[in-house]
């Protein structure tokens, strides 16, 4: 075949293409007809230019985009969230950016479909014959695949936010612990400088036969234990920060603070109620799609060749129907039933979560409020005991006693402290605030 010969059948295949769309009114109305011939060729490609569009419109995608991150701005926490996200992979991107994609293909899957058919007699021919084929009747299918894949980018999008917030509440979690380390090395140097006063106190006594030599070696062992904690803190800090700084496109070794993330203003749906969604459109839309492939469809199809040129119709199923088909037909029509459920139960346990720290929260509240008011009396013990040991009525060994009962009471006023502020980021990840929906 020649080249003009080539051209030509190229032509008459294109011609034969829009021929049979222009017949695609045969099809009913139903939902088993490809309905985007509905309307009429010109029609339908208005329509299936649409068709990606409205992917981007789902109410899930919506969600997300209408999120709020509620890290304060211009606090030590959004500093650390900006430098983590600037470093950010974000492997869910690329997928989310091919689930589009895919969503876009299948948004054109009602257009005829036309490809080459060459045989061992005609290999040495540029083409040998052309094959155009439309569906008329598929019983679903093609819906179900737009469907399909529009559920996809659905649950994409899902997963690239829980994975953002997760990266973001690690990170955080990260800073606090550094915080945390280094304000109770803080605390520890504090401790370590007065016990080492009330070690030199105790050893003038025992150089003067005051004291018994006893309350010194036990002085000095806690003075052995407070420089172990001091340390294990300056470890800790130092970790923490290394790891943040892995995660980070800049240092973070100066960010210093611990902000009040505001969580009332925050009544987004929980992310796994999101993906329950998503992955139930989707489940319904394969059912669909495998119950299409149990029934018979009807096709149209053009050959365009060498030997001439033909257009008929075929009836064909992708399954053989047998004994079980109508066992199968039930089982997909029983993947609604489940899908829904599977939502349901994760919205349960989704608010089950929820109520568990808003609890958590409310009795850290309490709790950090008892532990500052029981540090502060323990201080005023302090401040008595002291006076009472320079008037002569107590023993050294009475203020470190009562020394250490304040420091302890400091020590888990921080750590109820810093629990709190944990906790408060937990919820934030678990609703999918700690960031902005639109930069997400």
């Amino acid at each position: 075949m020649g080249k003009r010969d080539g051209i030509g059948g190229w032509a008459s295949c294109l011609a034969a293409a829009a021929s049979l769309s222009g017949c695609m009114s045969l099809g009913g109305s139903g939902e088993g007809g490809v309905a985007r011939f509905l309307s009429g060729p010109s029609d339908a490609v208005g329509q299936g230019g649409r068709a990606a569009a409205r992917v981007e419109d789902s109410a899930v995608i919506a969600d997300l985009r209408a999120r709020r991150g509620v890290l304060p701005p211009e606090s030590a926490y959004s500093t650390v969230a900006e430098n983590v996200l600037a470093a950010y992979s974000r492997p869910a991107e690329a997928e989310l950016r091919s689930a589009r994609l895919r969503a876009r293909a299948a948004s054109k899957n009602w257009l005829p479909r036309i490809g080459p058919n060459i045989s061992l007699n005609s290999l040495n021919e540029v083409i040998a014959q052309l094959v155009v084929e439309q569906v008329l009747f598929d019983n679903g299918r093609k819906k179900a695949e737009r469907a399909f894949a529009k559920a996809d980018v659905e649950v994409a999008a899902v997963t690239l936010a829980e994975d953002t917030n997760e990266r973001l509440r690690a990170a955080l979690g990260l800073y606090l612990d550094a915080m945390k380390a280094r304000e109770r090395a803080e605390l520890e140097r504090r401790t370590l400088k007065d016990m080492e006063h009330f070690e030199w106190v105790m050893a003038e006594r025992v150089r003067g036969g005051v004291s018994d030599s006893s309350d010194l070696n036990v002085l000095r062992q806690k003075l052995a234990e407070i420089r172990s904690t001091l340390a294990a803190q300056s470890d800790a800090e130092a970790t923490a920060l290394a790891e943040l700084n892995a995660m980070s496109a800049a240092p973070l070794d100066d960010v210093t603070g611990v902000a009040e993330v505001p969580l009332a203003d925050a009544p987004a749906r929980p992310l796994p109620v999101l993906r329950a969604e998503a992955e139930q459109a989707r489940d319904i839309a394969s059912a669909r799609m495998e119950r299409a492939g149990l029934l018979p469809g009807l096709t149209a199809g053009g050959t365009l060749g060498d030997d001439g040129s033909g257009i008929g119709l075929n009836v064909a199923s992708d399954q053989l129907l047998g004994l079980g088909t109508p066992d199968s037909m039930k089982a997909l029509a029983a993947t609604r039933d489940a899908a829904a459920r599977r939502l349901s139960q994760a919205e349960e346990d989704a608010a089950r979560r929820l109520r568990r720290l808003q609890s958590r929260l409310s009795a850290l509240d309490r709790q950090v409020a008892d532990a500052r008011a029981l540090a502060s009396r323990a201080k005023a013990n302090l401040d008595l005991f002291q006076r009472q040991y320079e008037a002569g009525q107590r023993q050294v060994m009475d203020v470190v006693g009562v020394y250490e009962t304040f420091a302890a009471r400091q020590a888990a006023h921080l750590d109820l402290k810093y629990e709190r502020s944990l906790t408060q980021l937990d919820i934030a990840r678990h609703r999918g605030v700690l960031a902005d929906g639109s930069r997400i």
